[in-house]
């Protein structure tokens, strides 16, 4: 490490100004919003097993803070162990430079913000740091449930590292209402440094467009409802958090998920939480057996008040944060402002609503507005509640009757994916908040990957709309899942 340097002494003789390093990760904070940018650039010694910085410089333009702060930021991590560098922060920044005047703060914050961009992309892309048994990689969002779940893993006498993930950025969203937003990023790291972890963020906005909001924006041109998580947890948000863990050298990766696993010898299988209304199980059935045998759920065993109780008495400041309630990527925005400035095709148009019968009772702004078994917002009134039963994106219609007509003992899911035999399923979930019913499935189908099913329902339930995940159990085990009705693409 080099030898610490007063603010002063950081702005006369900045250290590394300007070098970049070969087969350098670069992180960058700061713009033209706030006049004042760092850039720091940084590369891994590749013989070290605990992946060590091997050289650092940096860059910085606007006030004399910010090269103060990019200096006193290459002084503390140049020749560090990863790890050791990823618990470098705002803290620590200030206080290299002999403390910071509140006004002059927001330099420290952007040469943070700029180092864990660098190391984030460097531990994800380069480093292969040596096993350690009881090392864990824990997902932290900013929230009480993640700051709770690393706080039981380090009791357990677990090495810990915290992880966040930044998976979208929009100026239209509320960053602090988002699980995955810059700022949720910011506050995840100081709930981590608080606890004296190591932490780590990861930028995967390209692969969270891609894998997640474009097959969401496609399945609603298309008149469906997709549900984002399942195809976030199962094919994004989790594997790039195992990959990271392995490179690491964790052997486990801990989240704030409410859900159990069973684990008994076979492959393991999702159970639900003991706290039903928590349950998050649903949203993880996308989740491969190799995954789970890599996951710990702390939570899965505890109610919300247990787990809010547990952090006051931690001194966690997010002990009585309110929980998010949006899509991540909708935080803050309303869903037809979204589809309106990310695309929807024919569902942002005007169109009709009509009865079964094909007459026309009224007129709506765009069928991205409505899902089925919604009765408000519809503008029409008549002798009895009228509920929306479909919408057609290609003619731009929305097709209302009676609840009743909503009513079924059968439901068609495709994409349908068992982990069992099927004839152990008695049970299917069609709603992230709805409840569980019993039912079977009409054909005998074996563990693997079938194009369709029809579920059978012991009682008429009110359907939900195409592209909703069907989660199949098999008493609190997750035996499956499938997509409701439609084509391919909403998932």
């Amino acid at each position: 490490m080099l030898a610490q340097a007063p603010f002063a002494d950081h702005l006369a003789r900045p250290l590394a100004r300007g070098h970049i390093p070969a087969d350098a990760f670069t992180g960058a904070a700061g713009g033209a919003a706030c006049g004042d940018l760092v850039r720091i650039s940084l590369a891994l010694d590749p013989r070290s097993p605990e992946g060590r910085i091997g050289d650092v410089g940096f860059d910085a333009s606007g006030c004399g803070a910010a090269i103060a702060a990019g200096s006193a930021t290459v002084a503390l991590v140049s020749g560090a162990p990863l790890l050791r560098a990823a618990r470098v922060g705002t803290e620590q920044i200030a206080a290299e430079l002999g403390g910071l005047h509140p006004a002059k703060r927001h330099a420290a914050e952007l040469a943070a913000d700029a180092l864990h961009r660098a190391l984030g992309a460097a531990a994800r892309e380069r480093a292969a740091l040596a096993p350690v048994p009881r090392r864990t990689l824990v997902a932290m969002s900013g929230g009480v449930d993640s700051a709770v779940a690393a706080l039981l893993t380090a009791r357990a006498g677990e090495e810990v590292v915290g992880v966040t993930l930044e998976l979208w950025s929009d100026p239209e969203n509320d960053g602090e209402r988002s699980c995955c937003s810059a700022e949720a990023v910011r506050g995840a790291r100081a709930l981590a440094h608080g606890q004296g972890l190591p932490h780590l963020s990861i930028d995967l906005r390209a692969e969270f467009r891609a894998g997640v909001v474009e097959p969401w924006l496609t399945g609603h041109a298309a008149g469906h409802t997709p549900n984002p998580c399942l195809r976030c947890n199962g094919r994004v948000r989790l594997d790039a958090m195992l990959e990271l863990a392995q490179r690491l050298g964790a052997e486990r990766l801990a989240t704030g998920h409410y859900a159990r696993v069973r684990r008994d010898g076979r492959d393991p299988l999702l159970r639900i939480a003991r706290d039903p209304v928590k349950d998050q199980s649903y949203v993880l059935a996308g989740l491969q057996p190799s995954s789970l045998a890599r996951l710990r759920f702390p939570l899965g065993d505890m109610t919300k008040d247990e787990v809010r109780a547990l952090a006051a008495d931690a001194g966690l400041r997010v002990a009585r944060k309110p929980d998010s309630q949006d899509l991540c990527f909708l935080a803050g925005t309303g869903l037809g402002r979204f589809l309106e400035r990310h695309g929807s095709g024919a569902a942002g148009a005007a169109g009709a609503i009509i009865d079964r019968a094909g007459r026309q009772l009224g007129e709506h702004r765009g069928v991205h507005a409505f899902t089925v078994g919604q009765r408000h917002g519809l503008g029409i009134g008549g002798p009895q509640p009228l509920y929306v039963l479909g919408t057609d994106p290609g003619t731009r219609t929305v097709t209302v009757g009676p609840r009743e007509a909503l009513r079924t003992r059968e439901v068609a899911v495709r994409d349908v994916v068992l982990r069992g035999p099927g004839v152990e399923v008695d049970a299917v979930k069609i709603r992230s908040r709805g409840r569980r019913h019993r039912c079977r499935l009409a054909a005998e189908l074996g563990p693997g990957e079938h194009a369709a099913v029809e579920v059978l329902l012991e009682e008429p339930i009110e359907r939900t709309a195409p592209g909703q995940v069907a989660c199949l159990y098999s008493g609190d085990l997750i035996l499956g899942y499938g997509i409701v009705g439609g084509d391919p693409g909403g998932l």
